[in-house]
């Protein structure tokens, strides 16, 4: 039978006429059904046990909690509440140079501040000492820096540039109290310094450094007094280690915690709360900070600290050679396989290099059968022997090892 076109539309619009209400139905209950699922799966979820090594730790009292590449910090309020009742603000006075008189007895005004291109400089500057007369006296000069208590009786760290020279030493601590100090020894060579807090008869709370080495990413956390404002904190990470910045054969760390002026001689700290660096110095070409900062090793300055407190001064072997590093060059030039060591370029009369038979162009290669990287290597190794101490050298010579016993003499101070 066939249908007519009019029949054939009619019976399949019909069911379209229906459809709307039946798949409105139908689309609520499914709608429902998906929600329900929806909030089942979220709370399986959220209730389900993480895999082992993601589930995290309850935060420790440091104020951090432990995940799978390390401990990571929530807030760093409670490390500063643990250590900043032990790092204080330093004051220091530099004392009042008095005018001299000239041999007659008369008092001169000093020379006129002429430019440097002034035609009268030069005669100024080359009349007699008793025309130029003396120069305005000085008034005492105020300095400021950081550091921190190391012992409960008053052992306070700080920075050798930051004490130079001072008449008078104030400690000041985060509550405001103020106490006088007395200098106990300083070493240049790593700008360190140690002072003692005077006549105070009661238990200082302190820090200890870090016997553990820093990591290239580490947390750490400078506390000092920037700018004179005191008890100001900054965060970062250990940005480097082992950084030459041309003071001596000692390494530092570098540190992008915001350190400024006035941070000198402060703490670095780690996630523990102990010392792992003392600010020193800042790469600055504005005079702000920039994100680079230096700071002395906690093992060195430990070793440096312990003979301070004992002898007041450090002690260090001294060979009593002028070094430079070996260049392949160099190395191919004498015969080396490799450019490593140190090369001896000088002698110094009467040294203990000259008594022990060491020669110029010798390439030391090891001391005490320690290799020997390069001249700071050396440099290093040699400082921290005791003076008087007797080691074997092994050197190069003539395209032949040899080995020279040498008994070290004690490492000249700045002045000589």
């Amino acid at each position: 039978m066939q249908h007519t076109p009019s029949q054939a539309q009619s019976a399949n619009t019909a069911p379209s006429a229906r459809a709307p209400r039946h798949n409105a139905r139908f689309g609520r209950i499914l709608a429902t059904a998906g929600v329900l699922g929806a909030g089942a799966l979220a709370w399986q979820v959220f209730n389900a046990p993480l895999p082992a090594e993601a589930q995290l730790a309850p935060a420790p009292a440091e104020g951090g909690v432990q995940t799978p590449y390390g401990r990571a910090p929530l807030t760093f309020a409670d490390i500063v509440d643990k250590v900043k009742g032990a790092v204080v603000s330093i004051s220091v006075t530099n004392g009042e140079k008095t005018a001299s008189k000239s041999p007659g007895g008369r008092r001169f005004g000093g020379l006129p501040d002429l430019p440097d291109d002034h035609p009268l400089k030069d005669f100024f500057k080359n009349l007699p000492k008793e025309f130029q007369g003396p120069q305005q006296p000085q008034r005492p000069q105020l300095a400021q820096g950081s550091g921190f208590v190391i012992s409960e009786d008053g052992y306070v760290v700080t920075n050798n540039h930051v004490v130079d020279g001072a008449s008078k030493i104030e400690v000041s601590f985060d509550d405001q109290e103020k106490l006088e100090a007395e200098l106990v020894g300083t070493d240049a060579r790593t700008d360190l310094a140690l002072i003692k807090i005077k006549g105070a008869k009661k238990s200082f709370q302190h820090v200890n450094f870090t016997k553990r080495p820093a990591r290239v990413g580490d947390w750490v956390i400078a506390v000092g007094n920037p700018f004179g404002l005191g008890g100001t904190v900054t965060a970062g990470i250990v940005s480097a280690l082992t950084r030459d910045i041309g003071s001596g054969p000692y390494d530092f760390l570098q540190v992008d915690a915001a350190v400024n002026r006035g941070n000198s001689g402060g703490p670095t700290f780690n996630l523990d709360g102990e010392v792992i660096g003392v600010n020193t110095a800042i790469f600055s070409p504005s005079g702000g900070n920039v994100g680079i900062a230096f700071a002395v090793p906690a093992k060195t300055a430990m070793a440096v600290i312990e003979q301070l407190k004992n002898q007041g001064k450090v002690s260090r072997g001294w060979l009593g050679v002028k070094i430079q590093n070996v260049d392949d060059d160099t190395a191919a030039s004498l015969g080396l396989d490799k450019a490593n060591g140190a090369l001896v370029s000088e002698i110094t009369p009467g040294g203990p290099a000259e008594k022990s038979g060491l020669e110029a162009r010798d390439v030391v290669l090891a001391v005490d059968g320690v290799k020997i990287d390069d001249s700071r290597d050396l440099a290093r190794k040699i400082a921290a022997y005791a003076p008087d101490t007797n080691v074997d050298v092994k050197v190069w010579r003539n395209a032949a090892e040899k080995m020279v016993k040498v008994k070290l003499g004690t490492f000249p101070n700045s002045a000589e």
